[in-house]
Parts: structure tokens; sequence; C-alpha cells
């Protein structure tokens, strides 16, 4: 493993902190939806998140998601990200930085006439001093998702805002909506669009797409994936791949 100098340091943090933010969401999607996990029930991913441009690859390799449904309509929800960014001809970096904690809860029932609504407050704690994959400062992340369905049609989307502090840091805005449709019991397909604001003084606001789905083996085994690029302000392709357990 090579080391980088403090130039290629503060690169990667950039690209990383765009992978693992864009991970705020729902796998394996970058927008997420407001359906909580089941009262008393588990979902463990093992996934990987990845931003890929010409000069440099970041995102996890991989991460850890758990979520668990603590009461009715309320899901406690832990990430633990292993990261990495990799610069051609100069080697790659791995780390861990932040731990990501969250509370998903739905507080309006779809109906036949009106959707879901939820919100997903999520704290990024600083947990091991480690400059290339965490500024050292507590991020929190606050969305609204909204999501309705039709048979086997599913839309979801909304907006969140991040307070991002730090010196040169800006507080930031995701939104994005999705669409997808069960093909049939074992196969989902979906895409979606979203939009990101400028999250510091030298970056720029990106809009982007992907396109992705669910393989389910059993009830309880899935396989999640998903790939895009950006289309506004910059030029990256996104992936997305990782294994689902339901309990």
């Amino acid at each position: 493993m090579k080391i980088f100098n403090k130039k290629n340091s503060v690169l990667a943090f950039i690209l990383y902190a765009l992978a693992i933010q864009l991970s705020n969401a729902g796998p394996p999607f970058f927008t997420d939806d407001p359906q909580p996990v089941d009262f008393r029930h588990w979902e463990f991913y093992t996934s990987s998140v990845n931003i890929f441009r010409s000069d440099n690859w970041s995102g996890t390799s991989p991460h850890i998601e758990i979520n668990y449904g603590l009461i009715r309509d309320l899901q406690v929800h832990l990430l633990l990200p292993m990261n990495y960014s990799y610069i051609p001809h100069q080697g790659a970096d791995f780390g861990y930085g932040n731990t990501e904690f969250g509370l998903k809860y739905c507080f309006i029932h779809e109906t036949e006439k009106s959707p879901q609504v939820g919100i997903f407050p999520i704290l990024e704690i600083p947990t091991i001093k480690n400059p290339e994959f965490s500024t050292g400062k507590t991020q929190i992340f606050l969305p609204v998702w909204v999501q309705k369905s039709w048979g086997k049609l599913t839309t979801y989307g909304g907006v969140g805002y991040c307070i991002n502090p730090g010196v040169t840091n800006k507080n930031w805005i995701l939104t994005g909506a999705e669409i997808q449709y069960e093909l049939s019991p074992k196969l989902m397909l979906g895409g979606e669009l979203y939009y990101h604001s400028a999250d510091s003084d030298g970056s720029k606001s990106v809009t982007a797409c992907s396109i992705g789905g669910s393989v389910s083996f059993s009830q309880k085994f899935h396989f999640i994936f998903s790939a895009g690029h950006s289309i506004i302000n910059d030029n990256y392709t996104s992936a997305y791949i990782g294994f689902l357990l339901t309990i």
C-alpha cells in the first residue's frame, strides 16, 4: 500500500465523501424510501458503493449495514464502512472514518389516495482519526421521504438537508425520485434521477441518474445492484453491488 501525499489525500477525501454521502440512501439506489423494517425484523447488508472517475476510484470495500424494526414504524440503522480510494500509478488507501447511525420513522401510512411519508435522520459520527476518510466533524442528514404504489409499480423520493460543519464545507441538499416495477416475485428493476448540491467552497452541484434492481434467491436472501452516471457538472460512473439477508 502506498501512502498519499497531502494533495492526493485531500482529493481522495473529497471523492470518498461524495461516495459515502450518496450512500445515505435506500440500497441499491441513492434515493431512499420511507418504509421502515417490520417490527422485530432485521436487515443485514454486505455491500460496496463506488464512484469511478478517470483519475480516481473511491467508495466502500465493503460496508456493513444493519437495520432493525425496534418498534412499529421505527427502524434503527447502523452502517460501518471500510473506505478506499485509488489513484492510478500512485496506489490505494484503505481506512475507517465515520460510523453512520440513524432512525427511520414512518408517520403517515399509504392509503389508496395518499402516499406513505417518513423521516430518516442520520448522524455521520467520526470514529477513528483518519483525515483521508473523515473531516473529524459530525454531520447530520435530515431527509423526508414519500412513497406511493399502484400494484407492482412503486415510486418514491424526497429531499434531505445535511448540516456539514467545517471551515470550507457547505451544508448541502440531496433530492431524488425513483420508480421501480416488480417483474416477478424474484426480480425488481427500477431507475432514479437525483441532485446533490455543492458541499464545499471548491465543489459543484451534480445531477445524475442510476438504474438497478434486485434478484431474490429466496424470501430471505437477495442480490441488489445499480449503476449510474453523472449528467450535469461532473463526470463519474457510480456502482452499487450487495447482498441482503432479511430475518
